[in-house]
């Protein structure tokens, strides 16, 4: 089990299994971001803290969390419930970990495919 934080701590997540792989897309709200995505069923991640402020977007499927304290954004979680992926940003995580995974390049903003 890892854990991971905002920059305040206020936003904690606890996680089932270290990534093996890690994401990072181009498409305009990533890139902006600035994050680097790990993915997860729902159930391997526990989210504690004060309520995270919501922005969604173009198809609206997907939730970015983000600290309300801070602004770290913390994660994105599907609108539907059947959708049993989510992706956190593991930014939030301790630099060796990231050192472990394997860094896959997607194109998001114009084939949604990965590169690598």
């Amino acid at each position: 089990m890892i854990r991971a934080s905002c920059h305040c701590g206020a936003v904690e997540l606890e996680i089932d299994e270290t990534p093996t792989e890690i994401t990072e897309c181009n498409c305009s709200i990533c890139h902006r971001y600035g994050v680097l995505w790990a993915y997860y069923e729902l159930r391997q991640v526990r989210i504690s803290g004060p309520s995270t402020d919501i922005y969604m977007w173009d198809d609206r499927s997907i939730m970015f969390h983000r600290c309300s304290v801070c602004g770290c954004v913390s994660h994105w979680s599907p609108i539907d419930p059947q959708r049993n992926r989510m992706g956190v940003n593991a930014r939030l995580m301790k630099p060796a970990i990231l050192k472990q995974a394997k860094l896959r390049h997607l194109d998001g903003a114009v084939s949604e495919r990965y590169l690598d």
